[in-house]
């Protein structure tokens, strides 16, 4: 029987004792110690919520094993959904609805290349992703610049910060970012000052 290797990560030690034993007498999974992380088929990582420093730690994950990771989390929001996917999360699992036969089977899953979603979070990256899908179709302006590159500048305008730009239009912050470098090198703009000036005396703004 092919073994999954599993490590774990969580923010207190009460939940990574719980997650250990939901996990460790499965014969097809290898619980692994800390110092073996690197070498983990899937990353099981416990939160209450996707705070800053959760999103920090999925990252440096995602750069030091960038294993497949099972998120078992209290609350995630749609942006915070957006920001999961970056971070490899493929599987989410709610806090109060975890048993030894879902976590199971989100780690199988995780390993074999799938992923598992609560319905209500599929339907919202579904309408995340007809919504990219949208925009990056329709035509640009006359300005040069697309419905969401405009909504970006607006609120940069209105002087939002990356982050706060994420959370009232529901993208990640790595998007927002990517949707401003690609108004300053597309248009050959020196900065983000630069980009809303632009904007702004192109009317769009």
């Amino acid at each position: 029987m092919e073994q999954i290797r599993i490590a774990v990560q969580a923010m207190d030690p009460v939940s990574h004792a719980g997650l250990v034993a939901l996990l460790q007498f499965r014969p097809d999974f290898t619980v692994l110690r800390t110092s073996q992380r690197n070498d983990a088929d899937v990353l099981v990582v416990a939160a209450e919520r996707l705070s800053t420093d959760v999103v920090a730690a999925l990252r440096r994950a995602l750069g030091d094993v960038g294993a497949p990771v099972v998120l078992v989390t209290q609350e995630i929001t749609e942006a915070d959904l957006l920001v999961a996917v970056e971070c490899r999360v493929v599987a989410i699992l709610p806090r109060g609805a975890v048993t030894a036969e879902r976590l199971a089977h989100s780690v199988r899953a995780a390993a074999a290349g799938g992923g598992v979603l609560p319905p209500n979070l599929v339907g919202e990256l579904l309408k995340h992703v007809e919504r990219m899908q949208r925009e990056m179709l329709a035509p640009r302006n006359g300005s040069g610049l697309s419905p969401r590159e405009i909504d970006v500048l607006r609120l940069m305008a209105d002087g939002f910060d990356t982050n706060e730009i994420a959370g009232k239009l529901c993208y990640s912050e790595r998007t927002v970012k990517n949707v401003i470098y690609g108004v300053t090198h597309r248009l050959k703009l020196r900065n983000r000052s630069h980009a809303v000036a632009y904007a702004l005396r192109a009317g769009m703004i």
